[in-house]
């Protein structure tokens, strides 16, 4: 069973910086841990969920509009733990971030089609910008 844990959420003021990670463990044995679909989404307060990063088997990464040129999708194959660099962090960033794993997408060279197909997630860490 793929498990997903995300840790470095907390307060910081408007400008600030945080890195998130995101711990995998229980994906198939066998594959590198980056050969897979994953990717970073959040979630505010009374709104929907949104993603914010993707990073794909052949290392594309792809951002949402508002974060570009502020966060940073990493991964560190050795400690099996994806990331995600928030810089320059404003209010409106405040929410609850997500990562997600597609434990499928190793076998379509870990490219990331559909986001529905994102099979694991992680109970969140919240992110809170104060102005």
């Amino acid at each position: 069973q793929v498990r997903l844990v995300e840790s470095g959420g907390g307060s910081v003021q408007d400008g600030g910086s945080l890195t998130l990670s995101c711990e995998v463990s229980g994906l198939p044995s066998g594959y590198s841990f980056s050969s897979y679909c994953m990717a970073w989404f959040r979630q505010a307060q009374g709104k929907e969920r949104e993603g914010v990063a993707h990073i794909e088997g052949d290392g594309t990464r792809t951002y949402a509009d508002f974060v570009k040129g502020r966060f940073t999708i990493s991964q560190d194959n050795a400690k099996k733990i994806l990331y995600l660099q928030a810089n320059s962090l404003k209010p409106e960033d405040t929410a609850t971030y997500y990562c997600a794993v597609e434990s499928k997408s190793v076998f379509n060279g870990g490219l990331c089609f559909n986001d529905d197909a994102l099979d694991a997630w992680g109970q969140g860490t919240l992110v809170t910008v104060s102005s």
